[in-house]
């Protein structure tokens, strides 16, 4: 079939393994003469004898010197664990001095300032000069478009298309492609809207296009920077060249019951009228902190033990890793009020954008049937945030046959990773040097392609996401629209978005003018630095706690007389045990959670037994 069902791919959890008492017990009661000596009593005369112990067994007890080991280990892992914790701090402390600029891997040029165009915006479009100190002007292929990587704006900072040599940004480079980046400051200006964003984003593909003697770009989009993509594209037929939309929602109600429980979200919450009152307590400012928090609360054994489990096993070689990707993951950018409303009443809870609903001003509609690139889609099944459901749920719904489809002239291709999570759709090495890499090397044989719907099968008999040209192919088998079936519940759905315009409408008229005339810059400011993403990390500064600073002294030391325990240490066997059966413990927890939400939800909004009414029976009753 075109997409096999979700639930035949998910990834059985681990299974706990059997009490080691239990084990115990039934391993000592036959051998208890064996494994050790102890006197037993003879019949025949009457005195007690020596019996022997097998040696195999009482080797494999622990013994003093592999226990001291472990226990100076794990002093040592400690101390280096709370100092990695101290250096993140001090990284994230440092990169809010700086002015959070983008965390890109490569040297670069300023090209355009949307603070300067008319609307303005907080957005910047930077032009890729070098790798390190390779120049790139005698690597880039003159017969190939530019790239513009749009960046997600989803409560991080820019650069997580190009914060390592394997990313989007350096595979782009490889094929020779000349590469833009668009970023964007952590302020918004005062009273930006997402209409002001994407003129920002046109005026940008304009540049680009006069700068290659008019050659139509590669919009290539993550996450929000995907659907920002599909947006521009809708809006200005003809200006760019394909788009690539990685990891991006478009059909915002579908997903998997039980896998995708962020959509259910705001029928908890009411809807959008919690953005507005937090975008109010930060003076107009919504804060991305309250984004990232709801990523790692989807997956906490993930995001909140397992991550940090991970770096106190092998702190001596992850440390720099997790470094790095945490001075991404903990600069939190702002959105303003009016664009976090406009994104949740029209995208998440109104689903307005497949229905071709979204109005950029008051004259510009936004509708999916105006695109004429050729689409890339790229999703994954282990992409619990943006399921294959919600990025390419819309195509039924705005193009109901294939015929339909082929008759407005699209070519849309879709490629599905098994295994990447969110991230790793964009962020992963490895996916970087195979799927990313077909995917550019490809893109004229996409855009030579017939009119319809197609799906982009990668045949690598090595397994090595490094082979060679010769040593994978491509090749894309045709699909019909009418084979992609996703349940939603829109009528619950619906529902939600009528409470959410009900509660707004009664925050904005009687709460919202008083909020306002609390807040202010300073109060904004505290309220800023008080959210438990940014508490939880500075607080292991020095600068914040003096006891940090005793660990800072002593991290060297350890460093210099590091005496790690082997990797056959049954203490270390142990603690790697104990930390697998505390995850698999936090995500059953969590399946419970998510089994509970799904079933609440139908309970308030789907109305089970009122199913086969008509909608006014059910509103009646």
């Amino acid at each position: 079939g075109l997409i096999p069902p979700i639930s035949t791919l998910t990834a059985k959890a681990p299974v706990m393994p059997d009490a080691p008492s239990a084990t115990n017990k039934k391993a000592s009661k036959p051998g208890k003469a064996d494994t050790k000596m102890k006197a037993a009593k003879s019949p025949e005369r009457g005195h007690t004898a020596p019996v022997e112990i097998s040696s195999a067994h009482a080797a494999s007890w622990p013994n003093p010197q592999e226990f001291a080991e472990y226990g100076v280990d794990l002093m040592q892992r400690q101390i280096l664990f709370f100092d990695t914790l101290r250096q993140r701090a001090n990284i994230m402390l440092a990169h809010e001095r700086d002015g959070m600029p983008p965390v890109l891997k490569f040297k670069y040029e300023l090209v355009a300032d949307a603070a300067t165009f008319e609307p303005a915006s907080n957005y910047q479009l930077l032009n890729i000069l070098e790798v390190g100190d390779i120049c790139l002007d005698e690597c880039l292929d003159p017969e190939k478009p530019p790239v513009i990587i749009i960046d997600p704006r989803a409560g991080h900072g820019p650069g997580i298309g190009g914060f390592k040599t394997d990313s989007e940004v350096g595979i782009a480079l490889h094929e020779g492609y000349p590469v833009y980046f668009v970023v964007f400051t952590p302020d918004p200006l005062p009273g930006q809207t997402l209409a002001d964003v994407m003129a920002s984003l046109r005026q940008f593909v304009e540049i680009v296009r006069k700068r290659h003697d008019g050659r139509a770009p590669v919009l290539y989009g993550n996450c929000q920077g995907g659907w920002a993509a599909a947006l521009l594209a809708a809006d200005c037929e003809g200006l760019a060249g394909p788009v690539v939309m990685n990891g991006s929602p478009l059909a915002y109600w579908a997903g998997e019951p039980g896998t995708n429980p962020m959509r259910l979200a705001a029928g908890f919450l009411g809807g959008a009228w919690l953005n507005h009152l937090l975008s109010d307590l930060g003076n107009g400012r919504f804060d991305g902190a309250w984004l990232v928090q709801n990523f790692e609360n989807l997956k906490p054994e993930g995001a909140i033990f397992r991550k940090y489990a991970d770096l106190f096993e092998s702190v001596d070689t992850s440390a720099e890793r997790f470094l790095d990707f945490e001075r991404w993951w903990g600069g939190y950018y702002r959105l303003s009020r009016e664009e976090i409303l406009a994104i949740v009443e029209n995208l998440f809870i109104g689903n307005r954008l497949e229905q071709g609903l979204v109005k950029l001003g008051p004259h510009c509609e936004i509708d999916l049937k105006r695109i004429r690139n050729p689409l890339v889609i790229f999703a994954s099944y282990g992409d619990n945030i943006t399921p294959p459901h919600q990025a390419l749920g819309w195509i039924p719904a705005v193009y109901k046959t294939t015929e339909e489809l082929v008759a407005a002239d699209q070519r849309i291709v879709y490629l599905i990773n098994q295994h990447a999570g969110h991230l790793g759709i964009f962020v992963s090495a490895s996916v970087a040097r195979l799927e990313h890499r077909a995917i550019l090397e490809r893109l004229s044989e996409i855009e030579a392609l017939e009119p319809g719907l197609y799906e982009m099968r990668i045949d690598n008999p090595t397994g090595d996401p490094d082979c060679g040209h010769d040593q994978y192919t491509v090749r894309f088998e045709p699909r019909r629209v009418e084979d992609l079936v996703f349940n939603t519940q829109p009528d619950a759905f619906e529902r939600v978005g009528r409470l959410s315009s009900r509660l707004e409408a009664a925050y904005a008229t009687f709460a919202s003018p008083w909020v306002r005339a609390w807040s202010n810059p300073v109060t904004a400011e505290v309220l800023k630095w008080s959210h438990p993403m940014r508490v939880t990390r500075y607080m292991f500064s020095e600068r914040f706690n003096p006891a940090m600073a005793m660990t800072a002294a002593f991290a060297p030391m350890v460093r210099a007389n590091r005496k790690a325990a082997g990797e056959e240490n049954r203490f270390r066997k142990v603690e790697a045990m104990s930390a697998d059966w505390v995850e698999t413990g936090l995500t059953r927890m969590r399946e419970s959670r998510d089994a509970a939400a799904e079933q609440a939800f139908s309970w308030l909004y789907d109305w089970p037994s009122l199913r086969g009414s008509s909608d006014g029976e059910a509103g009646k009753r």
